[in-house]
């Protein structure tokens, strides 16, 4: 970001001092007003949250239960789950450390993904460990570790996650209609066991592009960060095998987002988020905030 250019504009400046951590002397309650106005221009309201995004900012401060941080750490996640659901489900792990130097490249296979366990970004993906730069993926795991995901969005289960290193199994869909090899999110939002929303994006940085749809699989006219696909994704085969399990592991959660990959016919679950993109981003059109906010009881 251009110094001399956010000057114009105070809400860029403190956008990127939280995404960067700096903000730290800040209550989270006033932290939490100053990134919402930051990010959408809008006044939070914590005394009476309507909005999916507001009640989600009240969730951070409210609903502190330190089980959460098992369900967001992206190893301890693995055997929150199987207990919940099964080990099918889970990406085999290669590896777990608590820093980079310690990683033993030569008992690695020649493909697999390395990504922090408390954080969203610190991501390696190795396809061929013989061209595989080891001194780049050293420095983006590293500073990876070093950042404190907590204080960006103040979102409570992170504050207790140890940062580590993990190695897991490098995945392909060997899907002969896919012509990507980045694979297909399937994202459910989930209210106490209840899936409403599946969201239906590809994991890829160039223009992603993602679709929303109710239980039924009926396109919603919802718009969040990114564009829709010019055409529309079908529905997967195991529609209503993810939904099932998204509403076990989803149960007691006054909302939780429960993500799944589907690779060769199986199920594995990605990850689990109490604050899709932190509550920060809109929910377009307005009407949608409403009724996914009527959708979490705080009570």
């Amino acid at each position: 970001m251009d110094f001399k250019e956010a000057l114009k504009d105070p809400k860029k400046i403190i956008f990127s001092l939280g995404m960067k951590g700096k903000l730290g002397f800040i209550t989270d309650e006033k932290y939490l007003k100053l990134m919402y106005w930051a990010n959408t221009g809008k006044k939070l309201n914590l005394e009476n949250p309507v909005t999916f995004n507001e009640k989600l900012q009240w969730l951070k401060l409210h609903n502190q239960n330190p089980e959460y941080s098992k369900m967001v750490d992206k190893y301890e996640a693995k055997n929150w789950i199987t207990e919940k659901i099964g080990d099918e489900f889970i990406i085999p792990t290669l590896g777990v450390w608590d820093t980079f130097d310690e990683i033993d490249f030569d008992k690695l296979p020649n493909q697999f993904v390395l990504k922090c366990t408390h954080d969203s970004g610190g991501l390696v993906i190795c396809k061929d460990k013989r061209t595989l730069d080891k001194v780049k993926a050293k420095k983006k795991i590293e500073a990876s570790l070093k950042r404190n995901y907590f204080l960006v969005g103040r979102e409570y289960p992170y504050k207790a996650v140890k940062p580590r290193i993990i190695a897991e199994k490098y995945m392909v869909d060997s899907n002969p209609k896919e012509k990507e090899e980045c694979l297909t999110d399937y994202k459910f939002f989930c209210f106490d066991g209840q899936p409403k929303i599946v969201y239906v994006g590809k994991d890829k940085s160039e223009d992603p592009r993602t679709d929303f749809f109710n239980m039924n699989f009926e396109h919603l006219p919802i718009r969040m960060r990114d564009p829709n696909a010019d055409v529309a994704p079908e529905k997967p085969v195991m529609f209503e095998k993810m939904k099932s399990l998204a509403g076990i592991l989803s149960k007691g959660c006054p909302h939780l987002r429960v993500d799944f990959y589907l690779i060769n016919n199986q199920i594995y679950v990605g990850e689990l988020t109490f604050y899709h993109c932190s509550g920060f981003t809109e929910v377009k059109p307005d009407e949608w905030n409403n009724i996914m906010g009527s959708w979490i009881d705080l009570d």
